[in-house]
């Protein structure tokens, strides 16, 4: 099967009826509210401003870094911080930190082919899903009508050839179904080109900052870095990445 190589940590706050035309016509994001809500979530780190970079380039963030973008009605925040392995054990401030109506979570791994998503409703959570191709780790709320094409066996993972499928592994594989819930309530995917109305992410820009412990920050900095080039999109990886690995282990 082609690699599902994308490595998405991302949530997203929606507080408009329509988030994919919003996406879809937004080709930047606003610096002030960007930088308001990374001081929001991290009261005891500064956030430094580097650069403005496609969402597809930086969902899959380092841990000293976090790239948001704000739009109107939308806003996304990609850190390492959100990648835990149960959805519903994300932290409060996370989940709410805006008044938004829906806060959508979508994470995806090629190193052990990981694959979750989760979304509440002001704050309630009404489902969530995580798992790797043979391991559940959660599987809360009524699945959603996107999903019976997956569960139907639609699109079902498929081995290399002279490999075993698993007993137990799943219908599906799981970063697949991750990227379906991405497009289902953002309109694009993060691996392949798109397909029928989804549009290509690169066009979307977030906010990049790099995190300091206080004191430890750049005594000169620029305050509204330039625009910068897209970085090269990242590669595909094959499946066979997880069958040589461990999953990854539950964060508290």
């Amino acid at each position: 099967m082609p690699g599902v190589g994308a490595k998405a940590s991302t949530v997203w706050y929606i507080d408009t009826p329509d988030p994919i035309a919003v996406l879809r016509s937004s080709t930047t994001s606003d610096w002030d509210t960007a930088s308001a809500l990374a001081g929001r979530l991290f009261p005891d780190r500064v956030a430094v401003p580097s650069q403005l970079s496609p969402v597809s380039a930086v969902a899959g963030v380092g841990p000293d870094e976090i790239y948001i973008g704000a739009y109107p009605g939308v806003t996304v925040v990609c850190s390492a911080d959100l990648a835990v392995a149960t959805p519903s054990t994300l932290p409060e401030p996370w989940i709410h930190p805006l008044a938004a109506e829906r806060t959508y979570l979508v994470m995806t791994d090629p190193e052990t082919a990981w694959g979750a998503f989760a979304y509440w409703e002001r704050g309630t959570l009404r489902r969530s899903f995580s798992a790797t191709p043979i391991y559940i780790y959660e599987d809360s709320g009524l699945p959603l009508v996107w999903e019976r094409r997956f569960w139907a066996g639609e699109h079902p993972l498929v081995y290399p050839s002279g490999v075993m499928p698993d007993p137990l592994s799943l219908p599906f594989h799981p970063q697949e179904f991750a990227e379906a819930a991405n497009s289902e309530w953002l309109g694009y995917r993060y691996t392949g080109a798109p397909r029928g109305d989804e549009f290509d992410p690169i066009s979307l820009q977030v906010c990049g900052f790099t995190m300091y412990a206080p004191g430890q920050e750049p005594r000169q900095v620029e305050q509204t870095p330039p625009d910068q080039a897209p970085p090269e999109p990242m590669p595909d990886r094959s499946i066979m990445r997880w069958l040589k690995r461990k999953s990854p282990e539950p964060r508290s």
